[in-house]
């Protein structure tokens, strides 16, 4: 069999693709590393790489969404970790917050900090499939529109001075490993993730 006919999960070659163009990025010669350059054209093809792994995290967080059913959302594998609907709800927020803001998109309004907080709680399944799809709409919405120009530097993300190719493997990697969680939730409640079937 010729390696290029072996079918491969959509995530794994999104994820494969953003690893490609940070891959690409670490390689550059140390001079350019060290101005910190990144061409708008190595931008660009990091953005449609990072957004086309964010549509795939949300199918298979919407598709997990669904699978639960709503007396599983509360469940959680022990005291101590998020339940079902709290790693939900916290992929949501990632597309409210941490995804945009990160790449110098702004974080959606939602109201106070106390409002803010009580949706984290939410446990209704139709509320949180809502928020998940409000949420991963916004990270899209605001990382497209970002001007390629502002992400040829670095920009502090949790206390480091990261580049945009940087930020999208640290972005990503988390929330490929809170899907991760949830998989390993749903296989521990019997429940076929949907891509598997």
């Amino acid at each position: 069999m010729v390696l290029s006919q072996i079918r491969t999960p959509r995530s794994f070659r999104a994820f494969t693709a953003t690893a490609l163009v940070a891959l690409a990025f670490v390689s550059l010669p140390s001079t350019a590393r060290a101005q910190d350059v990144m061409t708008k054209e190595s931008v660009a093809t990091l953005k449609a790489a990072f957004v086309a792994d964010l549509t795939t995290m949300q199918d298979k967080f919407l598709g997990l969404a669904n699978a639960f059913p709503q007396d599983k959302y509360t469940w959680k594998p022990m005291d101590g970790v998020r339940s079902v609907a709290e790693v939900l709800m916290l992929a949501a927020f990632e597309g409210y917050n941490f995804i945009p803001s990160s790449f110098g998109g702004k974080p959606a309004d939602l109201g106070t900090r106390e409002e803010a907080a009580k949706l984290r709680t939410l446990s209704d399944k139709a509320q949180v499939i809502e928020h998940l799809n409000k949420g991963f709409a916004h990270a899209k919405k605001e990382f497209e529109a970002i001007d390629p120009a502002t992400l040829t530097g670095k920009r502090k993300v949790f206390g480091q001075d990261r580049s945009a190719a940087e930020i999208a493997q640290f972005v990503g990697g988390d929330l490929h490993e809170h899907l991760g969680q949830l998989i390993a939730y749903a296989r521990m409640n019997h429940i076929v993730p949907p891509w598997s079937k």
